[in-house]
């Protein structure tokens, strides 16, 4: 991962859990993840993979980008370049827009290289992703079933479901945008 990324994490995890008052334990009884493992990630001595940033986002009813993203300017209205987080043997996450608790909603832009697959588990209830892709050709794992999408197509589904991506030949690249169905605090 990028090394402000890798700083970032660890800050952020334990500033949203000192925030909320929590032990380690409790925390770890939140959101599924092993105390010891928490630990190691708030130290810096280990870089977790994106399901298990997402069991942590999840059990703090927080979006993803407020454990990836570096502390940004409160208008993000005005342009600014977020860095590419690359999870171990998995997907490449730029976030494009930062959780914006207004809408509801962050964006970002996924990297498949060729013949890449991604699976995700069910996120948060209610959620809504949107996928388009603005390089190559992908599938998209929605309801069971691979729906095929080519450059310039999108798809919208339910995320509170078992879902994924995988990529064609020449690999992928798509702007995922969440929707997050009630206001999260960050």
């Amino acid at each position: 991962m990028n090394d402000a990324i890798t700083d970032s994490i660890p800050a952020n995890l334990r500033q949203l859990r000192n925030d909320a008052g929590l032990s380690l334990s409790k925390a770890a009884e939140m959101t599924g993840v092993s105390k010891a493992m928490l630990g190691q990630i708030e130290r810096g001595e280990s870089s977790p993979t994106i399901a298990t940033l997402w069991k942590i986002a999840q059990g703090f009813h927080l979006p993803l980008s407020a454990l990836i993203e570096a502390p940004t300017p409160a208008d993000a209205s005005q342009g600014q370049g977020f860095k590419t987080v690359q999870f171990p043997g998995s997907i490449a996450v730029k976030i494009v827009f930062p959780f914006d608790p207004a809408l509801g909603a962050e964006t970002f832009r996924i990297h498949l290289v060729p013949g890449q697959c991604h699976q995700s588990q069910a996120h948060e209830a209610g959620m809504i992703e949107e996928v388009f892709v603005l390089e190559g050709q992908m599938d998209v794992l929605r309801d069971g079933e691979w729906v095929p999408l080519q450059t310039g197509e999108g798809l919208r589904f339910d995320a509170d479901l078992p879902h994924g991506y995988r990529s064609g030949d020449s690999g992928a690249v798509f702007l995922n945008m969440h929707h997050y169905r009630r206001a999260i605090a960050r």
